[in-house]
């Protein structure tokens, strides 16, 4: 939802720009070495989407046949479209974790023993934060316990860090501690931060360099993308600040929808920019999220009574205000 700030548009406006696809986009360059030091690796793949950061992953870190242990809420698993299977050929074992977070006795227990009939567990994902369980913290402690096992296990990891800056802000956490006890990770630069598209891939050298003749052979190759990752570098730069803002907001709009008979939520559940609550009168999800585009606020249905409202940089306090004022009025 969130649009490129006017300082943003300037730096896309004017970056330099060369063809990517040879390595020659000097702004690209930049954005992903940037990242790349941010969260600790060795290198950084620019890409169009998370989802492609996330297929080109898989791909890069296993075989066809494999198979790859996700939570059963994250977004591999739900909104990617089958791309495990149709582009890498590997099944996804899905687990039901603790609010959206493997735990560690979990990945120990479903990882396979070797044996012929049996697909070969390779990798192992966990999403920071974890969307469906309402932009959920995988804390520190919680991930090395993770690695941990996964290790013991002969297994790989793979960070989907879509909201990786919310779980920065939200626990005072160096993106690189996060992303350290996996081979590879991503952040996406069009969600919180407010670039227009984007993430970046990182990991080790050879990885990454497989990942990129991966993006190719998936159509994710871009020319003079510099225009994009110019976008990306303000956003690191400049938009930042504003994350701990959204988190706040969030958990104002939960204790307001704690309130009102219409809806249950725990206020205390809330840990970053995402509200997930349960409609409990007459009023299922559509019919409440209906109600509110009728009067200019936006959530999204995420089940028969279930809605997700999430706070960025667009909302600004008169709009969040105004937001806080039509729940009222309609289901006070």
């Amino acid at each position: 939802m969130t649009r490129p700030s006017e300082g943003m548009r300037e730096a896309m406006a004017t970056a330099e720009v060369g063809d990517d696809v040879y390595g020659e986009d000097p702004t690209v360059n930049r954005l992903q070495e940037r990242v790349a030091g941010l969260l600790g690796k060795d290198a950084g793949l620019f890409v169009p989407s998370g989802v492609m950061a996330n297929q080109l992953a898989l791909a890069a870190c296993t075989r066809p046949g494999d198979e790859v242990i996700v939570e059963q809420s994250s977004h591999i698993f739900n909104y990617e479209s089958g791309a495990p299977a149709l582009l890498s050929g590997v099944q996804l074992h899905p687990l039901d974790g603790d609010r959206g977070r493997l735990g560690p006795e979990q990945v120990a227990a479903a990882a396979r023993p070797p044996a012929d009939v049996m697909p070969r567990t390779r990798l192992v994902c966990a999403e920071n934060t974890a969307n469906k369980a309402g932009g959920v913290v995988y804390r520190l402690e919680w991930l090395q316990s993770l690695a941990r096992a996964a290790r013991k296990a002969d297994l790989r990891l793979h960070l989907d860090g879509a909201r990786l800056w919310n779980a920065a802000e939200a626990t005072g956490t160096p993106l690189a501690d996060f992303a350290a006890s996996f081979d590879t990770a991503w952040v996406a630069l069009s969600k919180g931060l407010g670039a227009p598209v984007g993430s970046v891939l990182c990991g080790p050298a050879d990885t990454v360099a497989e990942a990129r003749r991966l993006r190719k052979a998936f159509g994710g190759g871009m020319r003079q993308a510099g225009v994009l990752a110019a976008a990306g570098l303000y956003a690191i730069e400049h938009h930042r600040a504003g994350l701990g803002r959204d988190h706040a907001r969030a958990r104002r709009l939960a204790e307001v929808l704690a309130e009102l008979p219409a809806f249950e939520i725990d206020p205390e559940a809330v840990e970053t920019n995402i509200v997930i609550f349960e409609t409990t009168g007459a009023d299922d999800a559509a019919s409440v999220v209906d109600t509110l585009d009728g009067e200019g606020v936006r959530m999204t249905v995420f089940g028969p009574r279930t809605v997700r409202a999430a706070l960025h940089r667009d909302v600004s306090e008169a709009g969040f205000e105004r937001a806080v004022s039509v729940l009222r009025e309609h289901f006070g």
